[in-house]
């Protein structure tokens, strides 16, 4: 692709990085920032991607260890105990920094294509849908323990499948009016917004308990980590797996929930309106 953007220094400065690399427009998104970077990680990831530009790495070699960061924090929550769900934290935690990497050196290289997105929306998808699918197994007490325990695997794959068709329901959106010839939607607050009336009451309601937001592969490990508490806690309760089981019981009607929510708010906006 043709680069029209001004030379950048051959060693920048960390404020002239973060200048490029991190402008006010892609902070100020609507949903262009989870809560942990606002929190810290947008702090830190100039100090891993600056290095990846020196090393010559482009935003797609970033975006597929992105991808292989989520896919081990899956993987990790298949070990037993707590070593596997600090390991899952702990690569979840890895994924969303390599996600905020990646797009900071797309900008400061200028190099942005559909490739990026369609690599960055596997590396999502998959993390996210891989995550409860290891949960469910875990809650079967790992593949070694697996018979008589298929009720626990099957919730965590229905959990997965829900997580995909919430996240797949804003790609929906934009297929939609592609198909329909329609110009690309502003990432607004007020472009997602429900017209008055019941939905967007229910809508406020919701910001007080945003439970639709527990699907993250950030937040799904965090709970698991919780929920393995939970097991050492309880001891023998419910096969020493009561927090990891109670958690899978929970998430499942809530996403359930969290998909209706979405698919009603997307319906009663004015996304899908010429």
């Amino acid at each position: 692709m043709s680069d029209s953007s001004p030379p950048r220094p051959a060693h920048p400065t960390l404020a002239e990085y973060r200048a490029i690399a991190q402008p006010p427009e892609v902070r100020n998104r609507r949903s262009a920032e989870h809560w942990v970077a606002d929190v810290y990680l947008r702090d830190i990831s100039p100090y891993l991607s600056r290095p990846l530009v020196r090393l010559g790495l482009s935003a797609n070699a970033v975006t597929g260890l992105m991808i292989l960061s989520g896919w081990a924090a899956a993987g990790s929550l298949l070990i037993p105990g707590l070593v596997g769900v600090v390991l899952a934290v702990f690569f979840g935690q890895l994924q969303m920094l390599l996600d905020c990497a990646d797009g900071e050196v797309a900008r400061w290289r200028g190099t942005f294509s559909p490739a990026g997105t369609f690599l960055d929306k596997i590396g999502h998808y998959t993390a996210e849908s891989l995550i409860p699918i290891a949960l469910g197994v875990r809650a079967a007490g790992g593949f070694g323990d697996l018979d008589g325990h298929y009720g626990w695997t099957t919730l965590g794959a229905l959990l997965a499948v829900l997580i995909l068709l919430n996240k797949a329901l804003n790609d929906f959106v934009h297929v939609s009016r592609t198909f329909s010839g329609l110009p690309r939607l502003a990432d607004s607050a007020e472009t997602a917004a429900p017209r008055p009336g019941l939905v967007a009451r229910l809508r406020r309601i919701a910001r007080f308990i945003p439970f639709h937001r527990l699907y993250h592969s950030v937040e799904l490990t965090l709970l698991a980590l919780v929920a393995a508490i939970v097991d050492i806690v309880a001891g023998s309760a419910w096969g020493g797996l009561a927090g990891t089981r109670t958690l899978l019981v929970v998430l499942l009607p809530l996403a359930l929930l969290a998909v209706i929510g979405h698919f009603v708010t997307i319906m009663a906006s004015s996304r899908l309106r010429a």
